[in-house]
């Protein structure tokens, strides 16, 4: 996500980070650069132009101008004011202090609202709530169906009466249905249409009545960038919304959605779908995403991902291992499962300060998810004893493993040599030598 803004961006501000000085000059190319930079992100072009003002009016100030390091007072004031941009700060949904807590869920057709309402309940399940979906979008084919089967990918209890009957009585209906039920939450997914129309607004606002919603959201396609802005502005203007969930922000390589929203709507972001899964939906920090979009990495969320996986006393068994060189492909298999628990591998670098670089390497050795689904298959076609000592692998079992694993034995050979190094960075690591990403890469490739 986006990929070309930070790119851009990363360039400009490297530039300005390597002059001594600044001058006014400086200053405006640096905000031409930024602001063609926004414009091919497709953020707004009013967004761009404040958001460029206000950059260029606090790099001009005798603090930074003056300073032993304005370059990095640069960095710092954009990297400020893009987090303002996308709302300041993180906002948390409102939960009744006591009863059901109601969440609507809005948005148009096609814009992936039945997937983020159960992506939404496996996150609050998470948390320890008791969440139940309210199945009320009866004008889309299947769309009560596929509710229910995401529901259970969710373990998330679905209300539902079919698609005959009316959706705002469903609504009510349901709302009773969790309050005997003793339920935590109910997010009622209410039907899309192509477009933002007089039958849909008045269906929402009618189901509003009935349910009183603590939360009302709109559930945004990331991919259609200024559209999704338009039709933000268009319910903000007819329903009133609390909050925006963006979806697909990870196959938005530009990003105007995200940076538009907020400061044309005066709504947040308050989740970002981030990947295909059902546990790929996660709380939006403007912060971090304007670290990530400057390279600078998202360590917040990274140790948050990584304690969501990780056993503090595997965590304990792992460490020994490495200090000991007991580490073997039975525990790498073992570790590359739990950071594929994280996300997928360009995600959970994008979070690495200053990977921006390996990323590309990545992407040229064209290392995605399949390559990694490959090297499981290897290991597992290899006996225990295999994987505890793989200097035992010679040509005729090099054979058998890929036969097993459906490779060759070029890719055997290669998983070997790979792993033996990556032993050897390991014991520097553990000795407090730490290389750095380009080695660790070659490593991983």
């Amino acid at each position: 996500m986006f990929e070309a803004l930070g790119d851009r961006l990363q360039a400009t501000l490297s530039d300005v980070r390597s002059r001594g000085k600044l001058t006014e000059a400086d200053v405006d190319k640096a905000m031409r650069e930024i602001r063609l930079a926004l414009l091919e992100a497709d953020v707004n072009f009013k967004v761009v132009k404040q958001f460029t003002s206000a950059v260029k009016e606090r790099c001009l100030g005798a603090d930074v101008l003056e300073s032993l390091d304005p370059g990095q007072q640069v960095v710092k004031i954009v990297s400020d004011e893009l987090t303002e941009l996308m709302g300041g700060s993180k906002r948390d949904l409102a939960l009744a202090p006591s009863g059901v807590t109601v969440i609507l869920m809005a948005g148009l057709q096609g814009s992936g609202k039945t997937t983020a309402c159960a992506k939404l309940a496996r996150k609050l399940g998470e948390q320890g709530k008791d969440v139940a979906l309210a199945a009320c979008d009866t004008q889309r084919p299947a769309a009560v169906e596929q509710l229910v089967t995401m529901g259970k990918r969710a373990n998330a209890h679905v209300y539902e009466q079919g698609t005959s009957r009316d959706p705002v009585d469903i609504a009510e209906w349901a709302l009773g249905q969790a309050k005997r039920d003793g339920r935590d939450v109910l997010i009622v997914d209410t039907a899309g249409r192509l477009h933002v129309d007089e039958e849909l607004m008045d269906q929402l606002v009618a189901i509003r009545k009935r349910t009183n919603p603590h939360n009302v959201l709109l559930v945004l396609d990331a991919m259609t960038g200024q559209d999704a802005v338009n039709v933000a502005e268009a319910f903000a203007e007819r329903a009133d919304f609390d909050g925006v969930i963006l979806t697909k922000l990870d196959g938005d390589a530009r990003g105007g959605a995200a940076l538009s929203v907020k400061a044309l709507t005066g709504k947040p972001i308050m989740y970002a779908s981030v990947g295909e899964r059902i546990e790929q939906l996660e709380p939006f920090h403007p912060d971090r995403m304007a670290s990530r979009i400057l390279g600078m990495g998202d360590v917040l969320s990274l140790i948050e991902k990584a304690e969501q996986v990780t056993d503090a006393e595997q965590a304990a068994e792992l460490e020994r291992k490495i200090r000991t060189k007991q580490f073997t492909l039975e525990d790498f298999l073992q570790q590359l499962r739990q950071v594929r628990k994280m996300g997928p591998i360009a995600n959970v670098l994008g979070m690495m300060p200053g990977m921006g670089k390996a990323m590309k390497q990545l992407r040229a050795a064209n290392m995605d998810e399949r390559e990694l689904d490959r090297i499981e298959a290897i290991i597992l076609s290899m006996t225990p004893y295999e994987r505890a000592h793989p200097e035992v692998i010679d040509g005729s079992r090099r054979k058998r493993i890929a036969r097993g694993s459906g490779t060759t034995v070029q890719a055997v050979n290669q998983l070997v040599k790979q792993f033996g190094q990556m032993k050897k960075m390991m014991a520097a690591i553990s000795r407090g030598k730490m290389p750095d990403p380009a080695q660790l890469l070659r490593g991983m490739r």
